[in-house]
């Protein structure tokens, strides 16, 4: 276990500085053009004895509910067997609005259970959204989020459609950095994998009939992650469900609402018991046109070609998607956003999927009405450019002139 610094009494109360965001929902005092890479110097002494201050570059929006005094080290944690599922760690960030309101100034509280009404909003109607993105350990210790201010803007449009408030962008940035820095100790190792940040925003207060909570809360749990597949990096398995489907145009399948999830559990747990990986939905109108997997983006190569479904209300804009579209044209390939037929995964030379928990996840075999189509024994040669592309700029390991990660000292 390797210990990096030791502290006593940290609080983290000092106000708002902004990021550079570029967002229509923020007032001229958050100029667009300011740098994601924004370094957060803050100097951990070794020392076990010394305060830890707030430095003039990092001003947290949250302040942690109790004194404490521990020393920050890596977490003992089996770094290399790291799979995706929740680990407890130290910290979780708490904020609450009324409808209509804004929120208050978030804490960090413990990581642990929270209290809800039964009548809750979030559990008798679903009113609920989250967001999923990564933080990473560079090789000098350094941490990198990856476009978080994306996340904020995502959040915002899936709270409109749910008729809810939502965090600003920068209290939404703000708070994952106070999040990520207060859990620090639990981010693996370069190599080992990330720290997962799930952002959650739900209706917390009572309502009996049907009506948008009077109460809102905006939380963020952290947990390290390996690979979310247990493939890793190797070709997963398809399945086309024919029958269920995930979204319907007018619905709520293009933003992440916690219920879109609940919605493919049935093929899902099908498709597993079968054997497969996961479930590759059609369009519920002509039951012909790609849309996603359960949790991701799906993309099909061909030759110099890279075709994705176009976002068109039923399917999640992701932001790892997002990615991979400006990463493979800087790459010199030809990527179109478009009606993608089913029929198409027959001659294509490769497909991969693309999320926060996947990254990029090449495709081994589709299977369509009982008949498999495979492409190749390993990982394709697209798949592999563009994973390691962008790999390379989340755990800093090239430079990032595109300006999408935020470092944390």
């Amino acid at each position: 276990m390797e210990t990096t610094a030791a502290l006593t009494g940290i609080r983290l109360t000092s106000s708002i500085r902004p990021s550079r965001l570029s967002s229509p929902f923020l007032s001229p005092a958050f100029p667009p053009n300011r740098s994601l890479s924004l370094k957060l110097h803050k100097q951990f002494p070794s020392t076990s004895q010394n305060v830890l201050e707030a430095s003039s570059l990092l001003r947290p929006s949250a302040s942690v509910s109790a004194t404490y005094s521990e020393a920050i080290q890596l977490a003992d944690v089996d770094w290399d067997n790291l799979g995706f599922g929740i680990q407890p760690t130290d910290y979780m960030y708490f904020a609450k609005c009324d409808q209509g309101g804004t929120f208050s100034k978030g804490e960090l509280k413990r990581f642990g259970n929270i209290e809800l009404n039964p009548s809750a909003g979030v559990l008798n109607y679903g009113q609920g959204l989250f967001e999923g993105l990564k933080a990473y350990r560079k090789e000098d210790g350094n941490i990198l989020l990856f476009r978080p201010e994306e996340n904020a803007l995502r959040m915002k449009m899936g709270a409109e459609r749910m008729c809810m408030p939502s965090p600003s962008v920068e209290q939404f940035v703000e708070a994952v950095k106070d999040t990520v820095l207060a859990n620090k100790r639990w981010i693996p190792p370069q190599g080992k994998g990330s720290l997962y940040i799930r952002p959650l925003l739900m209706g917390s207060g009572a309502v009996l009939g049907l009506a948008p909570a009077p109460e809102y809360t905006f939380l963020i749990y952290v947990s390290p992650v390996g690979n979310y597949f247990k493939e890793g990096l190797s070709p997963i398995n398809l399945i086309v469900e024919n029958d269920l489907h995930r979204a319907t145009p007018g619905g709520t399948g293009g933003v992440k609402t916690i219920g879109n999830y609940a919605a493919v559990l049935k093929a899902q747990s099908a498709a597993k018991a079968k054997g497969y990986s996961d479930v590759l939905y059609l369009d519920c109108v002509h039951k012909r046109y790609l849309e996603e997997v359960s949790s991701c983006n799906i993309f099909v190569v061909k030759g110099n070609i890279i075709s994705t479904p176009s976002i068109k209300g039923t399917i999640l804009p992701g932001i790892t998607r997002k990615s991979i579209i400006d990463v493979a044209q800087s790459q010199g390939f030809q990527v179109e956003e478009r009606l993608v037929s089913v029929d198409e995964l027959v001659d294509a030379d490769e497909v991969f999927c693309t999320g926060t928990a996947v990254v990029v996840s090449p495709v081994g075999s589709v299977t369509y009405l009982g008949k498999k189509v495979s492409y190749g024994d390993g990982i394709g040669k697209v798949s592999q450019q563009l994973y390691n592309v962008l790999t390379s700029l989340q755990m800093g390991l090239a430079e990032d002139t595109l300006n999408w990660t935020v470092e944390l000292r």
